[in-house]
């Protein structure tokens, strides 16, 4: 997939279909929106870079659910021809609706628009669909509106997917993903304690916005040096430990079976299940004692997921 960092740069694809919009998660609905561009023709994502949100709002900014790196590698699991990351600034963001799309009809020269029911565009969002359809059929284009996508009756979007990874619903968030929710990051040093009590843990450092409510999850592993390289099963504690005093919260993760370091090592982590909140033990043997119950429970919703 071809990565353009600006509209200007982009005009080779002109004649493309383009979908638009800011594709935080890239999830069913986004995906749907892909899906009606590859009907059409050559299919490319228009987004913007950083979350026009952080720009015009930074105090109330979303946490984003993908970085960058990520959502590009999505584009192109999910079958874009190729991709365009505008640049997002206050100057951009006063672009009037004309304007852009010239920009978008003119300059990148698209013949199909995909867009959601809700698509507004320019400055003060004066853009709208039907405005926006009127400029396309004046330059012999077309825009196609895709309808939300839904899930026994819940609407797949970016602020719904977070709300549920914030609340540690990450199974729900996988149903409007289409896919586990996952985070990439770098195994670095911890306390080491996981390993004196017969556990071992990857502490995972990572870049993500967007994590988890603190609890234990199962989870899947790919060490990202091994990108063909199987799925590792494990249980991941996201917190504080509170039954050792901890008061940073940390993302560990035990994998079931595993012997090898990883220290340094970038890897993935897909989260299936929360099986419990994190909790205070009166002592480590208590606490042990739940370890154990929880990779039973990873284990069993692992087995599931695989099945």
């Amino acid at each position: 997939m071809k990565v353009f960092h600006s509209v200007a740069e982009a005009r080779e694809l002109a004649g493309s279909a383009v979908a638009l919009g800011n594709f935080d998660g890239v999830h069913i609905g986004h995906q749907a929106l892909f899906a009606e561009a590859r009907r059409h023709a050559r299919a490319v994502a228009l987004t913007f870079q950083p979350h026009p949100g952080k720009v015009l709002q930074p105090d109330l900014a979303p946490k984003l659910i993908t970085l960058l790196p990520r959502k590009l590698e999505l584009f192109e699991a999910y079958g874009l021809d190729a991709a365009v990351v505008q640049p997002f600034n206050r100057e951009y963001a006063r672009t009037p609706a004309a304007a852009f799309e010239e920009s978008l009809l003119d300059v990148l020269g698209a013949k199909h628009l995909v867009v959601g029911t809700d698509f507004t565009y320019g400055a003060a969002r004066a853009g709208t669909v039907a405005t926006l359809r009127e400029a396309a059929s004046q330059r012999g284009a077309q825009v196609h509106v895709v309808l939300p996508v839904t899930v026994d009756g819940v609407v797949s979007s970016s602020s719904k997917v977070r709300e549920y990874i914030l609340e540690g619903r990450v199974a729900a968030a996988h149903r409007l993903l289409g896919r586990p929710f996952d985070l990439d990051g770098t195994v670095v040093p911890g306390a080491g304690r996981g390993r004196g009590i017969g556990f071992p843990t990857a502490n995972v450092d990572t870049q993500n916005e967007l994590r988890p409510a603190p609890g234990v999850y199962a989870i899947r592993v790919r060490l990202k040096d091994e990108p063909q390289g199987p799925w590792r099963p494990g249980a991941a504690n996201i917190g504080v430990k509170p039954t050792f005093g901890g008061t940073v919260v940390t993302i560990e993760a035990h994998l079931l079976d595993f012997q090898g370091d990883l220290y340094g090592r970038e890897l993935r982590v897909q989260f299936l299940e929360r099986l419990r909140p994190e909790q205070r033990f009166a002592s480590v043997a208590e606490l042990v004692g739940q370890i154990k119950r929880d990779v039973e429970a990873a284990r069993t919703v692992i087995a599931r997921a695989d099945g």
